[in-house]
């Protein structure tokens, strides 16, 4: 039995989980820039 589509998938599914961290957290990066900037700018 080949292993080589297991270990296609295995990269795949990894690859598709590190882009759904990096997106994640540049999502929530941002919206945290937002409410910081939203406290400096309260009187």
């Amino acid at each position: 039995m080949p292993h080589a589509p297991f270990i296609i998938a295995s990269f795949a599914v990894a690859g598709v989980g590190m882009t759904w961290l990096i997106v994640s957290s540049y999502l929530s990066m941002r919206r945290a820039e937002g409410f910081a900037a939203k406290l400096k700018d309260r009187p």
